[in-house]
């Protein structure tokens, strides 16, 4: 009871700290991280530890599905090489190289323990990308490719991470088989993934009608992809992400503006509550692991984090440089279709920072390698990852907007787009006034086209007719229904006109987001005020 009691005051505490870096505009990630050390200075404070077995359960499958609900499948779809190179190649390159320095750096790391360090300090976090890039005006291209490397990269370093373990734990280790493996589990976790978002989104659109309902079936959902996945020894984080994507592409169809609403809520305030939970856990447990380690002098263990977390850092850029340009000597089609831009390149390299899901990765080690002995160098793995984590987020996270700076990178605005799509849909809604609302009522239609008009009239800059809504009359209730009803029926044609366009990749992510809320509040706020006789 009184680990709990800890546990919940010092989430009350990450929630503040939180609210500062908003106030301030200062990344959550780095914020965490940073928690996570003072935790672990606090004197007095329990040592609290999860089950490995249940860290990767509890932590990584909503916060996967948290991210891959918010990425862009039009973007995603369209950057699915540089993706892939980053995801796959990248990760298994990164493993390899640390793995070499970590073996030849501390004499005690053997070769599966070094591949196992490298797999998990290999990927990339999306929530710590996705938080650290916000607001910094970066192209949407490369936003798209980080979000998603992001995402998918967790396959293979996981895969690369169970591989590592069973060569220690079972002592066997073949490369051809881990290579043919790691292809079968990816193609069954993303067969997985696609058949459980069927059969969620088959169910919320035939069968679900209460938005309680709703939302509880889009928690479970990850679970369920996850632990399925993984039952037939398939990827779950690619199940996961896969099952994400198929129904954040098909969220405007499935769920009612309210459940919408009440989702996004509640998963945004799930993702705070994990990410921060992890954090504090590692901070209770940091004293215990530098413990463990205390054999090690502390110049070593400085000198040893140091140059891990130099190494991720560097062989980003070993990587990123020919990955880039190859492709572009290689094919012409490339070359026409894909602007170059250096500073993009090298903004890339420096965004490799690491997160959640490696510190999961590190405190999912189990505890003893058998029932007599314990597990090989858990502590010092911990305590390097923590270090590399450390390293990412604070170093890279807060130099990124200098970097950007010292570029001299133009931001790019999303607002002109904004403006533009809001022009189209709102256009176009206007048309279909005109075209199928001509026989209404001379009044109504004249408000109705109003409402619209003072929107487009807005865009425009221009000045507000006087007197527009109801030429200054007061609207009977039979006619006020009518009024209300025929909005509502028009948020549905601005919305499926949104859709449309979301569909063909021509609305950013972002964009889409925010004017999907705006409608589905509005929607909310016209059925709240429809007048009831009694």
């Amino acid at each position: 009871m009184e680990n709990i009691t800890v546990i919940i005051m010092l989430l009350f505490g990450v929630a503040f700290l939180s609210l500062v870096s908003k106030r301030y505009n200062f990344p959550i990630p780095i914020v965490l991280v940073l928690c996570g050390v003072i935790i672990s200075i606090v004197p007095g404070l329990p040592v609290i530890a999860l089950s490995p077995e249940i860290v990767f359960i509890i932590f990584l499958p909503p916060l996967l599905y948290h991210a891959a609900w918010h990425t862009s499948w039009s973007d995603f779809k369209q950057s699915i090489r540089p993706i892939t190179f980053a995801a796959v190649g990248l990760v298994f390159f990164t493993t390899g190289l640390v793995a070499v320095f970590a073996h030849w750096l501390i004499d005690d790391m053997s070769w599966p323990l070094a591949f196992l360090l490298g797999a998990i300090v290999s990927p990339p976090d999306a929530v710590s990308a996705t938080a650290i890039t916000k607001g910094l005006g970066l192209n949407p291209r490369l936003i798209a490719i980080l979000e998603g490397e992001s995402l998918v990269n967790d396959a293979s370093g996981l895969v690369a991470y169970k591989y590592a373990l069973t060569a220690i734990t079972a002592g066997n280790f073949v490369l051809w088989q881990a290579g043919l493996n790691f292809v079968l589990m990816s193609v069954l976790g993303i067969a997985i993934g696609l058949a459980v978002g069927y059969i969620m989104f088959y169910i919320h659109k035939r069968f679900v009608c209460d938005d309680i309902i709703e939302v509880t079936l889009t928690l479970l959902t990850p679970f369920a992809s996850y632990l399925l996945a993984e039952h037939f020894e398939g990827s779950g984080v690619l199940a996961v992400v896969t099952t994400g994507l198929f129904l954040a592409a098909r969220s405007g169809t499935i769920f009612s503006h309210e459940s919408r609403i009440m989702t996004n809520t509640i998963w945004d305030v799930l993702n705070n509550i994990l990410n921060g939970l992890i954090f504090i856990l590692i901070g209770l447990q940091l004293r215990q692991i530098i413990a463990g380690i205390s054999n090690y002098s502390g110049n070593s263990l400085l000198i040893w984090g140091a140059v891990i977390s130099i190494v991720v850092i560097l062989v980003r850029f070993l990587w990123v440089i020919p990955a880039t340009m190859i492709p572009r000597l290689i094919s012409k089609k490339i070359r026409e279709k894909e602007q170059f831009d250096y500073r993009n390149m090298i903004i890339f390299g420096w965004s490799g920072m690491r997160g959640v899901v490696s510190m999961a990765a590190a405190l999912a080690l189990p505890l003893m390698l058998n029932k007599t002995e314990e597990f090989p160098l858990r502590n010092l793995i911990i305590y390097l990852v923590f270090c590399v984590i450390l390293s990412t987020l604070v170093i890279q996270g807060l130099t990124l907007p200098w970097l950007i700076k010292k570029l001299k990178i133009e931001r790019y605005s999303i607002l002109a787009e904004e403006y533009n799509i809001r022009n189209v849909i709102v256009s176009e809604t206007i048309a279909h006034i005109e075209d199928n609302f001509s026989l209404l009522n001379d009044e109504l239609l004249h408000n109705i086209k109003s409402k619209y008009e003072v929107k487009f009239n807005r865009l425009q800059k221009t000045e507000l007719p006087a007197n527009f809504f109801g030429n200054g009359k007061l609207l009977g209730g039979e006619i006020f229904n009518d009024f209300t009803k025929i909005q509502i029926d028009l948020l549905n044609v601005e919305r499926a006109k949104l859709e449309s366009m979301h569909k063909l990749g021509s609305v950013n992510e972002e964009i889409f987001r925010k004017i999907e809320k705006e409608l589905d509040l509005e929607e909310t706020r016209l059925w709240m005020e429809m007048y009831e006789e009694n």
